[in-house]
């Protein structure tokens, strides 16, 4: 017998139930399932992560090309459990495989997307409270919010701004500001620099800020949202500009993805959001390291 895969039993049948429970959430709020392809001629470029090739394409790094394409073709709301790929990322809370939950909701924005967040955290954990590792995590308040720049000047003494510009954002977030955010309640850590937009749209108001979140529980991050950007020139200034700096840093050239570019323009004002399944049922469980809670590590095989 393999003991150590026997001695997960209990977590990963608690994991089955917690996907059942999230599949019934999305059902129960008129979201559509969906599937759309694992293999890709192109993802979205992003400086930091890196696709697993597959003969001339890649495996999907995440599936929010295609859902988005489904919202532009009219696909109100929809949401996707789903494995992606990331080369090179493995650790006690990384896999270079892993499952992800995506949803999308036209004629909405990031703000609805953290009601949602909320809402999707309380029907999966029906107590007012829950622990893991050293700390308590109160569910019965509201979750915590907090921007970016709060953040920065609370556990930096620092601008974000100031860090961005003296390339220290991704360190301090790493090591000073992350490890506080969500010990004692679910933080919400909201608007971005604009030069960190991603996928997400500027905020109308003040447009140095990005309309995106993170969603953070015990130090670790767990959820990454958007206001969807819907326009295709903008978007495109962005993709070439990381393609850019990857080939500037040595990274594998890879093409646009030109036919999402090409239906960006029919995109509806929306909201999307990306949430890591295993770190949640780390959470769930209560267990250190991700191994914990999926069947087979890449070390396993």
């Amino acid at each position: 017998m393999n003991r150590q895969l026997a001695a997960k039993k209990q977590r990963l049948t608690e994991r089955a139930r917690i996907v059942q429970s999230i599949r019934a959430f999305f059902i129960s709020q008129d979201y559509l399932e969906v599937e759309t392809p694992l293999r890709l001629p192109a993802n979205a470029p992003e400086l930091y992560i890196d696709a697993v090739v597959s003969g001339d394409w890649d495996l999907q790094t995440s599936p929010e090309l295609a859902m988005k394409r489904l919202l532009a073709a009219g696909y109100e709301k929809i949401f996707q459990i789903s494995h992606c790929w990331r080369d090179q990322e493995r650790g006690g809370r990384h896999l270079p495989e892993f499952t992800m939950l995506e949803w999308y909701r036209a004629g909405c924005n990031y703000l609805a997307l953290m009601d949602e967040c909320e809402s999707l955290l309380r029907h999966l954990i029906p107590t007012d409270s829950f622990k893991y590792l050293n700390h308590e995590i109160e569910l019965s308040l509201p979750f915590e919010r907090i921007s970016v720049n709060e953040a920065f000047q609370r556990y930096c003494r620092t601008e974000a701004e100031e860090a961005l510009a003296e390339d220290r954002f991704d360190e301090l977030m790493a090591f000073e500001i992350e490890p506080q955010l969500g010990k004692q309640r679910p933080t919400i850590l909201y608007d971005y620099p604009v030069e960190l937009a991603a996928l997400s749209r500027h905020k109308s108001s003040q447009p140095n800020l990005a309309e995106r979140f993170e969603l953070y529980i015990g130090g670790m991050e767990l959820a990454n949202a958007f206001s969807e950007l819907t326009d295709p020139v903008e978007q495109r200034r962005r993709f070439v500009e990381t393609e850019a700096a990857r080939r500037k840093s040595g990274k594998r050239p890879r093409p646009m993805p030109e036919t999402f570019l090409k239906e960006l323009d029919q995109l509806p004002e929306s909201g999307g959001i990306a949430l890591g399944i295993d770190r949640l049922i780390m959470l769930m469980t209560n267990a250190k390291t991700i191994d914990e809670v999926i069947f087979f590590a890449p070390e396993d095989l």
